[in-house]
């Protein structure tokens, strides 16, 4: 009976402290400012979303990710759980006053379930809206319960994730559930909450910020690894592997995206992910690869050359792509400069004009037309990070410029991807800079300089 006392108060343990232990975490203060940003911006409706569930027994072979929405208004990394946010109102003639309501719900726990995958917080828990920020955490059998108290009527709109054509949402299978349970008492309509929560999630706060740098370190990190390791006679998979070591001993939990090592022609092809081929001599290699830090993302791109030495011509295409990367950096106005490429402000025609200007392929054509892609992206909690390309890149946003040129005929293809973001003051902040550049530096870097 001791052992069994002694087995249930460190089970007990284990769940009031896994919440810190995953992850690094925001202060609760941060997630629930965003929470009443939301509100603010959702106060004709409530807002509700629900986690991803939890695969059963050993099914789960690939580990849980929580959904990037979800973990941006919680801070929970835990499965099966919902949130319901509402504004608020003041009183009307059909409806009484609303206070601010934020509630966390909990699915109840499960010994069984816990035993496959480790044991949770349950709603059950006297620590747990201390734990989790919330004003109030409940059991997930009571949602269609405070449904009722929030929902103004005669009718009233919910904001959850509204899954579009060919798409599949977190809040299908739940909501489904609630219509049949009866648990709308008014009539309901339902709007998509994602627009409103891009618009929050475009411009990172400090902790953010503190999160992409971290992913960047640690990613930076890992492609000097790769520049120190790289010779002829290895192997893209050799090379991936590395990269993935270096980044998860420095806190990644995961790569950020599939790791792309590409030697030769594989290097002019944008979204090579099978790293299964050799690295020969004379080849130049793209290496995309970069971690995910506490759930953020970081991206980065090298272009080496397998032996340690650029040829003339791969110098030469080299220096034109960092040459309209830095003509991007140094365009680039804070509250006006854009991604877009449509847009009278896009740093994209900055960087293509330059490429589009400088060198020629062997048929004596411009080289522009082989810059085949965007120049950057958001990021944030996922590495193509969701938000408005046409929004000008103001004070907290983050993102990449990456520009390129690929040329399948001479198998040579070269990205100069980094991380950047523009702090309070309006300057852009090179999250990746200490990661060299230059060919010079390129290769001073591979020779173990």
């Amino acid at each position: 009976m001791r052992k069994l006392s002694a087995f249930v108060l460190l089970f007990c343990f284990a769940s009031l402290t896994q919440i810190g232990s995953a992850l690094d975490r925001q202060p609760n203060s941060d997630y629930r400012a965003r929470r009443q940003a939301l509100a603010g911006k959702a106060s004709d409706g409530v807002v509700l979303l629900f986690a991803p569930s939890e695969a059963e027994g050993p099914n789960d072979l690939y580990g849980y990710r929580a959904d990037n929405n979800f973990f941006y208004l919680t801070g929970w990394t835990e499965p099966g759980a919902a949130l319901l946010v509402a504004a608020a109102t003041q009183p009307k003639a059909d409806a009484p006053a609303r206070a601010y309501t934020e509630i966390l719900f909990l699915p109840n726990r499960s010994p069984s379930q816990e035993r496959w995958t480790g044991p949770k917080l349950g709603p059950e828990n006297p620590d747990a809206a201390r734990l989790t920020g919330f004003d109030k955490v409940d059991a997930l059998d009571n949602l269609r319960t405070a449904l009722t108290h929030v929902l103004p009527s005669p009718r009233a709109i919910i904001y959850t994730d509204v899954s579009g054509p060919g798409e599949v949402s977190n809040s299908d299978a739940p909501l489904q559930w609630l219509k049949q349970a009866n648990a709308f008492p008014v009539a309901v309509s339902y709007h998509d909450l994602r627009p409103r929560l891009y618009l929050l999630r475009t411009f990172k706060d400090a902790g953010e910020i503190e999160f992409l740098r971290k992913a960047s370190d640690a990613s930076v990190a890992a492609q000097l690894a790769a520049m120190h390791a790289m010779k002829p006679g290895s192997t893209e998979r050799e090379i991936s592997a590395l990269l993935q070591y270096e980044w998860g001993k420095r806190g990644c939990e995961r790569p950020a995206y599939a790791p792309i090592v590409g030697a030769g022609f594989n290097s002019t092809v944008l979204h090579y992910s099978d790293d299964s081929g050799p690295i020969q001599a004379g080849d130049v290699v793209v290496i995309d690869a970069a971690g995910e830090y506490s759930m953020y993302a970081s991206d980065i791109t090298r272009t080496l050359t397998a032996n340690g030495k650029f040829t003339a011509r791969q110098r030469e295409i080299y220096d034109i792509v960092l040459g309209a990367q830095q003509a991007a950096m140094a365009a680039f106005q804070s509250g006006k400069s854009t991604l877009s490429r449509d847009s009278a402000n896009t740093l994209y025609k900055i960087a293509y004009d330059y490429i589009n200007s400088h060198g020629k392929d062997l048929h004596g054509a411009p080289l522009g037309q082989y810059f085949i892609h965007g120049l950057g992206h958001y990021l944030g909690l996922a590495v193509h990070d969701d938000g408005d390309y046409t929004v000008p890149l103001g004070p907290g946003a983050a993102f990449t410029i990456e520009p390129g040129i690929y040329i399948p005929e001479e198998k040579l293809g070269v990205r100069i991807e980094d991380d950047f973001y523009v702090d309070a003051g309006g300057k852009l902040i090179k999250l990746t800079g200490a990661l060299p550049s230059t060919a010079d530096d390129v290769e001073r870097a591979m020779a173990g300089q």
